[in-house]
């Protein structure tokens, strides 16, 4: 008899469904971003192809590209000097060879002999014999497109008809209803299209975009190009508007959390005071300005009732403030007193740097300084990186878990799991850009309290020596407050910037000599530590070897990435103490290294390196009394020419000294993404906008950003998350 189901029983849970498995193409789309329809509308070419119109071959140039049809009179396959399909089309006025060196046997069938197709290239040679390498075809009988046909950024997996058709679909179905809150001001309106009297007309966003996918065959190419059309306007004024909002919502959520109230005592016995006393120099002005910038930062009540201290068990106002300033200006000490006002509140500071050799420099500069003075309250600095021993990191642990290591210093080990602070209050962030938004967030969870019954958070001093150019900081740091140290300290010497070819290295390594001569140390900077068949550059451990021979008798130090970190504080340690007269290092010693009686930078292919970087690097000397010099080796080409992009920075270089100018023209030539490198994580927050033009629609959203958030909350989360969706996280760091 057959048994019959008990209802009652637990059915059998059946194997999940697998999912279907993607096609290439759509796991390109998703690794473009392309997952919502407003991500494809929003996808906007890359060029266009004019498509519209059949030129004849007789009337075309070499270097154009241009649109034929004709009719196959030859195919044949070649197999000298190498495979390859050859195919000669004529329209009638002239012929021209078609050459294919990639093909299959589906493309010589296309273009069998006496088949008329249409063929677009670029075309080369004149009078004698015309050729198209790889031009793309199809049958003649296709009408043409009444207007331009776009070309999106792409991949290999991704054919552009494919995305061609996505894109359309997309942007058919996204929901492009108008996000700017009726009653705003305009957006700038730009200048006028050629023919047009008085400036451009607004656009809404999807005329805007419909436009910018399938343009007009008649509209201007340059305007299109160079992004000056009103659609481009539209696009740019909605992204830069999207990023403001989401910055102003991020500071306005941290404006919500709570920090630990940190007073500077006035009398003569608080810390501050008491490192002040025992500095060997005085402060300039612009230090003692942002010291007091930072110290009402931190001792903002939560109430707004400054100075008062009622507002000490509701907390205060969470700080998140960029510290800039040049190379040399000295940021060390500002940051030094910020951890003197929190560890005098009874709560501990934390200090990160991106690598071992810059954490150490500041580890040995504030023991000198706050050691002996944290000692007499019972306290100490704690250092912290991946290369401790085993007992020397459980010690260190111990000390920051029960609150005896008042100050803590390190690298990434800072932010790791078993790192518990007992009371962290202040986080400083040397070199912030270098720090991946998830690192960032990191050390912000450190702290675990509730201040004012809201969850607490610690204040955030970030610091960098690549200064930010305003447009930069209204944009990308626009939820950050900024103080700036521009004023170096009295007795640093301007250094003199040369640009030396390659060729005359004998008579650099002369130069060195002299210096060495005079009791002076010299820095030699290469870009490479081994050799590399896919670049040609002269490496470390070369000129190392190559410098010892040139030099006999002198000591040469060799720094790079790899060596263990034993070695390279040994290597430095030996440099610092003079015993080393020229150190061949890599750009690990880009940040932090003070050594006041190197006096000479040479630079080996200057031309590789951004305008930052080289700025970051000369600034290694000029730290003492001496005259100093950076020589700026670069190679040249076949030509004995360097590109037009590395003169502009190695020009900029000798007629500069000043790194607020260095950075502006670095972000001309960079643009702001490589510039700022690591704060978006690698992810393009601005595709549309450039700062160094559109500064009149960054005011525009600027202005308009608190106004929406406190009027059309709805409104404005619709447009954070048209335009930015998950990439919001990004800015909050």
């Amino acid at each position: 008899m057959p048994r019959t189901a008990d209802p009652s029983a637990s059915p059998t849970r059946a194997a999940p469904a697998k999912k279907p498995a993607q096609s290439p193409a759509r796991q390109a789309m998703l690794k473009l971003g392309l997952r919502r329809d407003i991500d494809l509308a929003l996808h906007v070419p890359l060029r266009y192809e004019d498509e519209t119109r059949i030129r004849r071959i007789a009337d075309t140039r070499s270097g154009e590209t241009v649109q034929i049809e004709g009719t196959v009179v030859h195919n044949d396959i070649a197999l000298h000097p190498r495979r390859q399909l050859k195919v000669l089309l004529d329209d009638g006025s002239d012929t021209v060879e078609l050459r294919f060196f990639t093909f299959y046997p589906s493309h010589r069938k296309a273009l069998a002999e006496g088949t008329r197709v249409r063929v677009r290239g670029e075309m080369r040679g004149g009078f004698i014999a015309r050729q198209m390498l790889h031009p793309t075809f199809r049958p003649a009988d296709a009408p043409l497109p009444a207007g331009l046909t776009p070309v999106y950024p792409a991949s290999a997996q991704l054919p552009q008809a494919y995305l061609r058709k996505a894109v359309l679909a997309g942007l058919a179905r996204a929901d492009l209803s108008e996000t700017l809150p009726s009653g705003a001001d305009p957006y700038p309106p730009g200048p006028g299209m050629p023919g047009q009297n008085g400036p451009a007309p607004a656009w809404n966003l999807r005329d805007a975009l419909s436009f910018l996918h399938y343009p007009a065959p008649d509209v201007a190419l340059a305007a299109l190009e160079d992004r000056s059309h009103p659609a481009w306007r539209r696009l740019k004024a909605e992204e830069l508007l999207a990023q403001q909002l989401s910055q102003l919502e991020a500071k306005r959520a941290r404006d919500g959390l709570r920090a630990p109230l940190l007073r500077a005592a006035p009398d003569a016995a608080s810390l501050p005071a008491q490192l002040l006393a025992v500095l060997p120099f005085d402060l300039t002005g612009a230090q003692r300005r942002v010291v007091e910038e930072i110290a009402r930062d931190l001792a903002r009540p939560a109430d707004g009732r400054d100075g008062e201290t009622s507002g000490d068990a509701g907390g205060a106002v969470p700080m998140h403030r960029l510290l800039q300033g040049d190379v040399g200006a000295g940021k060390t000490i500002v940051a030094a007193l910020a951890a003197c006002i929190c560890i005098d509140a009874g709560w501990q500071c934390a200090l990160m740097a991106p690598t071992e050799i810059l954490a150490e420099q500041h580890f040995q500069k504030l023991v000198g300084w706050l050691a002996p003075l944290l000692a007499a309250r019972g306290l100490q600095v704690a250092w912290l990186t991946g290369s401790q021993k085993k007992k020397e990191r459980a010690a260190a642990l111990e000390a920051v878990a029960g609150g005896a290591a008042a100050l803590v210093v390190g690298t990434h080990a800072v932010i790791q799991d078993q790192v518990v602070f007992r009371n962290l209050a202040l986080a400083v962030i040397d070199e912030q850009h270098r720090f991946g938004v998830a690192q960032r967030l990191a050390l912000r969870g450190k702290l675990r309290a509730q201040i004012g019954g809201r969850t607490g958070e610690p204040h955030l001093l970030m610091m960098t020596a690549t200064p930010i150019p305003r447009t930069l900081a209204m944009s990308y740091y626009a939820d950050l407050d900024v103080s700036t140290i521009d004023e170096l300290p009295p007795g640093r010497t301007p250094i003199v910037t040369r640009i030396v070819a390659d060729s005359r290295r004998d008579e650099v390594v002369a130069r060195i000599g002299s210096q060495l001569a005079q009791g002076r140390q010299v820095y030699w900077v290469c870009p490479l530590i081994e050799e590399s068949e896919a670049v040609d550059l002269t490496n470390a451990t070369q000129t190392w070897q190559d410098l010892q021979e040139a030099l006999p008798g002198v000591p040469v130090g060799l720094l790079h990435s790899r060596m263990p970190t034993a070695e390279k504080k040994a290597v430095m340690a030996e440099f610092a103490a003079g015993k080393t007269g020229v150190l061949v290092s890599t750009t690990v010693i880009e940040v932090g290294v003070d050594v006041p009686n190197a006096s000479l930078m040479v630079i080996e292919h200057a031309e590789r390196f951004g305008l930052s970087q080289l700025h970051q690097l000369r600034g290694r000397v000029g730290r003492g009394a001496a005259a100093s010099a950076c020589v700026l080796l670069y190679a040249t080409n076949e030509g004995g020419r360097v590109s037009e992009t590395a003169r502009e920075r190695l020009r900029a270089m000798v007629e500069t000294n000043d790194g607020f100018e260095i950075a502006r023209r670095d972000l001309e030539i960079r643009g702001p993404g490589e510039f700022l490198g690591a704060r978006q994580s690698g992810a393009a927050l601005l595709r549309f906008a450039d700062l160094a033009t559109d500064d009149d629609l960054l005011a525009w959203a600027r202005d308009l950003a608190p106004r929406m958030l406190d009027r059309d909350p709805d409104l404005a989360q619709r447009h954070i998350g048209r335009w930015l969706g998950g990439k919001a996280e990004y800015l909050k760091a």
